[in-house]
């Protein structure tokens, strides 16, 4: 990738980015909330926080495996080994999209896995037990995201990166932009990300509770859960569309200090 080539992605990414935060600088609360919210015991957010803490926890520990065996992972990086060898090699706009075409496919099908898991888990009334379910597609989906952009997943700060990026994406208003500010400085090498992992478990954990407490709630109903299990696949979506612009920006950054020599 030439300097014009990079300059003229690196202010496309910015765009989608801008995009990104103004769709979702505002929460849509449905007043079918506020209709349930009196209905929901005290104590279910704390129960929510928890299982999202212990299902992170369990899934970072001896998760990893298993979900690797649900795609190839072997596969996933000799593709990016010659879709850098050709980005090299020929040096145009074409071969440069190959990465996000790569990651957007894997979004599309991870997609489709997650409506199945979540309007499914919703005509059962099973909120809470498919939390872990929930989380393992949704790392799927990051993890072979980064694998698309040539990065790795299993040690401890690219967990604490992945955990970053789902607190970062469920913020609004003014928190959001700050987080998300502050998410493109550690990216951008200018300051350094805070390596404590059962914390960051814990604030993405918290995170996750508060802004799925009455989706949640409401998938633990056998049928009318539908609705909650049909907002696993607006988070889904939502989260890994920020996944990809972080590891987008992590991949244009990588291009930066090829060309430039930083």
């Amino acid at each position: 990738m030439n300097h014009k080539q990079l300059k003229k992605e690196w202010q496309k990414m910015e765009k989608a980015e801008e995009a990104y935060l103004s769709r979702n600088l505002q929460r849509d609360n449905g007043s079918w909330q506020d209709k349930i919210s009196k209905h929901v015991p005290d104590k279910f957010e704390t129960v929510l926080r928890e299982s999202f803490f212990k299902a992170f926890q369990l899934i970072f520990d001896k998760g990893i495996s298993v979900i690797e065996k649900t795609y190839n992972k072997e596969k996933k990086k000799q593709d990016y080994k010659i879709l850098e060898f050709a980005a090299d090699v020929k040096n145009n706009r074409k071969t440069v999209k190959a990465f996000s075409r790569n990651a957007g496919k894997t979004r599309a099908i991870n997609g489709a896995i997650s409506a199945v898991e979540g309007v499914g888990m919703g005509v059962l009334g099973m909120g809470i037990p498919d939390i872990p379910l929930f989380l393992g597609v949704l790392l799927k989906s990051i993890y072979e995201i980064a694998l698309s952009y040539g990065f790795s997943y299993e040690s401890e700060k690219e967990q604490i990166f992945i955990l970053k990026i789902i607190e970062t994406a469920l913020l609004e208003g003014e928190e959001l932009t700050e987080g998300n500010e502050n998410l493109n400085k550690i990216i951008d090498k200018v300051k350094k990300m805070p390596m404590d992992k059962e914390r960051q478990i814990k604030s993405t954990s918290d995170a996750l509770a508060k802004e799925m407490l009455y989706l949640k709630f409401v998938q633990g109903v056998p049928f009318v859960g539908i609705l909650g299990g049909l907002s696993d696949i607006t988070y889904q979506r939502k989260l890994t569309q920020y996944a990809e612009l972080k590891y987008k920006r992590r991949f244009y950054n990588k291009a930066k200090e090829r060309v430039y020599g930083e």
